[in-house]
């Protein structure tokens, strides 16, 4: 990169299991909350902001440019532009990154980036029977003719398209993210034991990194419709009483038979929002701010869409070998955990000789990830995983974390749904 993309601070609402305490907040909502927050705490002045960029997936109706609705429910200037990116579970990475390319280009100095999600508002959809039954009543003209339409309808014609499960399921190799997971498991040959020790062990570290106050360094308290009375806030998916025995009654969810992938060891869907302030290094400088870090570089990847697991892997090797580092620099590594599987597939990739050979053309292994520097506060499995604002979330709680160690390089990385992959090498300032 030709200059640092220096991130002057990041907030993040907590996050929250859909259907819960945020189910009647939109994502909308959520953002404006957290980019009004994240201006107040900067003292930025409003005018000085080029353009807000906002990742999402489940693009809601209502608000069909949801970075322009969350710009001005925030109360930025209304000629201040703003519009969505979209890369899956990396839509929150690609808000920053398009950010950066725009700073490099000079298109701009200063921009709010970040990611919202509300997976509760997943909509249920019509099939094309009833989408073709209203179509025709509305065609017919006479009352014969609706009421022939109308003979022809059968109940069967209500059966919904489940919104969230057609957003997770691949349309090239047909797989929902699940199965994908389970080829994984087969694959690098993990056992559903090491899968359930996982997944305790990303609770184990949640629960303490609450416990401790770590995480309250990142999260603005939320208040909670309808009354507004009550405030979360924490994150509600950790479990500080997660056991082996617990998950190990759960059944597996997405390969009833032969699985080893249950609800328990897969990351839960989630409600939650995060935005950061960020601009070139020079512009900082002259400002007179202090920025919490840096982006030093980055990297999508893509793979077949029935691996997009190990994503992570893949956009790793593409970052290193751009920035001219190895994995021996990074001290702290964020790879969001999608599914314990997919997580514990990508560590034995890293530290696989044979993997480096037969995928990247290496004679040794990328680098072995130390257990303890991984995810040090827990990870999606047990905090969750809002799709367009996880990549945002990332890069916060590396940066704040990196701060707290006295360390300098971090990597966040993560799979992304289709066969891809995106790593963001981060620096302390």
């Amino acid at each position: 990169m030709k200059e640092r993309i220096a991130i002057i601070d990041g907030i993040r609402t907590p996050m929250c299991k859909a259907g819960g305490v945020f189910k009647d907040i939109q994502a909308d909502q959520l953002g404006a909350w957290i980019v009004t927050e994240l201006i107040a705490r900067s003292e930025i002045d409003p005018a000085l902001i080029d353009e807000l960029i906002m990742g999402n997936v489940g693009n809601p109706t209502h608000a069909m440019n949801i970075a322009r609705v969350i710009a001005l429910k925030a109360g930025l200037p209304q000629g201040l532009p703003a519009f969505t990116v979209h890369r899956n579970c990396g839509s929150g990475n690609e808000a920053l990154t398009t950010a950066a390319a725009k700073i490099q280009a000079g298109d701009g100095d200063i921009y709010i980036v970040g990611g919202t999600e509300s997976m509760s508002s997943m909509p249920l959809l019509y099939g094309p029977r009833m989408t073709e039954f209203f179509a025709n009543l509305v065609k017919s003209k006479t009352l014969s003719q609706k009421l022939g339409v109308i003979s022809k309808f059968r109940p069967s014609f209500l059966k919904p398209v489940i919104g969230i499960v057609q957003g997770l399921t691949d349309p090239v190799c047909g797989l929902i993210m699940g199965k994908t997971a389970e080829l994984l498991a087969r694959e690098f040959h993990i056992t559903r034991e090491e899968q359930d020790r996982y997944a305790v062990e990303s609770h184990k570290k949640a629960a303490a990194a609450i416990e401790s106050g770590r995480l309250a360094e990142e999260i603005l308290p939320i208040p909670v419709p309808s009354c507004y009375k009550a405030v979360q806030e924490a994150d509600d998916g950790p479990r500080d009483n997660q056991s082996m025995d617990a998950l190990g009654k759960l059944r597996p969810y997405f390969d009833r038979h032969n699985g080893t992938v249950t609800v328990g060891n897969s990351c839960p869907l989630t409600d939650a929002a995060a935005a950061m302030l960020v601009m070139s290094e020079t512009k900082a400088k002259e400002l007179g701010l202090t920025p919490i870090g840096f982006l030093r570089g980055y990297a999508y990847a893509g793979l077949e869409p029935q691996r997009m697991g190990l994503g992570p892997i893949y956009s790793t090797v593409k970052a290193l070998d751009r920035s001219g580092m190895t994995m021996s620099d990074i001290e702290l590594v964020e790879l969001n955990e999608a599914f314990a599987a997919q997580a514990i597939a990508n560590l034995r990739a890293f530290d696989s000789d044979e993997f480096a050979a037969r995928y990247f053309g290496r004679h040794h292994k990328v680098g072995a990830i130390d257990p303890a520097i991984l995810n040090v506060n827990g990870g999606a499995i047990a905090l969750g995983h809002p799709v367009g604002m996880t990549g945002a979330r990332l890069v916060i709680t590396t940066l704040k974390e990196l701060h707290r160690r006295n360390c300098n390089v971090g990597l966040a990385t993560m799979c992304i749904g289709g066969g891809q992959g995106g790593a963001l090498l981060l620096e302390a300032a």
